[in-house]
């Protein structure tokens, strides 16, 4: 493990930051000792970003107070929107939930550890209530990381661990997108490495007849949950594109109400009937706002991103894996924003699968504005 103590980013102060090299993956005494620092600064309550599967996270003891608020200052989150916990082992469930359903368990046996977050009726005193936000459940999941489950073992705390950017920034998937979001205003950051998944978890809540509710889609999709509890999965009415703006009641989940994962400049999402309307359109206004004399941004597929000219062009690879476009998307639009980039346009992708996880950070990050042609050409 390579250690600098005092890693800086221009205008900010020293922020502490482990590298966590991959020979140490496979090596659990190494490992549990290399993030001895770390889990130090969250068992004495300090704030620590560290890697997951899906995006990193900013890492605090969940069961203080002072903690979690340390967190909502760092990020500038609304406080209303609850915290996932994340655990290292399935009997640490008893000390934070009143009950688990059957179905839950199967959840559970099929995706943990994994990008699955499963809301669960909160045991009362167990967290803080700021990590519920007032609501009598909590999120909870175990993360597929190796240096996530060790950090959290040696720590000896439940997790509360939102994504470590500033709120509404994209998510980060590199230790670097976090040094940039957020150094000097957090205890430390653990490297290890580019995520996998690339979004944040699915998270559900299981009802009494065992069908499965989707709050925010994520890595693992409908079809799998359905597969897995044995009953269907559905979408949440609120998380629907046909729903119109985003539910003013207090979230239940993670994600639910603001806007997230947002670029600084405009960004618009097309689709339409064809892929060649949809090419066509975006690049007529890719070169209508360059002789505005706009700096221009396009996210495109493989398969078309031959079509545009714009000063930034990120692909999120191609339709046919739309795994590489979960992977992608955060960075391509923190690249957006290194570019300087005010006028973006992206195109859709169908929401099956771990596309619906795609479209859905993608019209946040958008505010919701979508160009739907053949029924709103704008």
């Amino acid at each position: 493990m390579e250690r600098t103590d005092h890693e800086t980013v221009s205008g900010t102060s020293a922020t502490p930051y482990w590298r966590i090299g991959p020979e140490l993956l496979s090596e659990p005494g190494r490992l549990k000792e290399a993030l001895k620092p770390a889990a130090a600064i969250l068992r004495e309550g300090g704030v620590v970003a560290f890697p997951t599967e899906t995006v990193y996270g900013l890492g605090a003891d969940a069961r203080s107070t002072a903690a979690v608020e340390a967190v909502f200052r760092a990020k500038g989150r609304p406080s209303d929107n609850p915290l996932i916990v994340h655990i290292s082992r399935k009997d640490q469930l008893d000390g934070l939930v009143k009950e688990v359903s059957p179905a839950a368990r199967r959840l559970m046996e099929a995706f943990w550890p994994g990008p699955l977050t499963i809301v669960l009726p909160v045991r009362p005193g167990a967290l803080s209530h700021r990590v519920t936000a007032g609501l009598d459940t909590v999120g909870i999941r175990m993360p597929d990381h190796p240096v996530a489950l060790a950090l959290i073992e040696e720590s000896g705390c439940p997790v509360a661990a939102p994504s470590a950017n500033r709120s509404g920034r994209p998510s980060p998937t590199l230790a670097g997108h976090v040094l940039e979001d957020l150094a000097g205003a957090i205890g430390g950051i653990v490297d290890g490495g580019a995520t996998g998944v690339g979004v944040e978890s699915t998270v559900v809540q299981v009802a009494e007849d065992g069908i499965v509710t989707v709050l925010r889609p994520g890595g693992v999709t409908l079809e799998q949950l359905s597969q897995a509890a044995g009953a269907p999965a559905r979408l949440d009415p609120a998380l629907l594109p046909e729903s119109g703006s985003e539910p003013v009641q207090a979230p239940r989940a993670p994600g639910m109400k603001y806007t997230h994962y947002a670029p600084q400049g405009a960004l618009r999402i097309v689709t339409g009937p064809s892929a060649s309307e949809v090419s066509d359109w975006i690049a007529r206004h890719l070169r209508e706002a360059a002789a505005r004399g706009e700096r221009t941004g396009v996210l495109a597929f493989e398969e078309h991103i031959g079509r545009y000219q714009a000063d930034c062009v990120e692909s999120l690879g191609s339709l046919s894996d739309l795994s590489a476009a979960a992977h992608r998307l955060y960075a391509a639009l923190r690249r957006m924003d290194e570019e300087g980039v005010g006028f973006i346009l992206s195109e859709a992708c169908p929401e099956d699968g771990i596309g619906a996880a795609i479209m859905n950070r993608l019209r946040k990050a958008a505010g919701q504005d979508v160009v739907r042609l053949g029924r709103a050409d704008r």
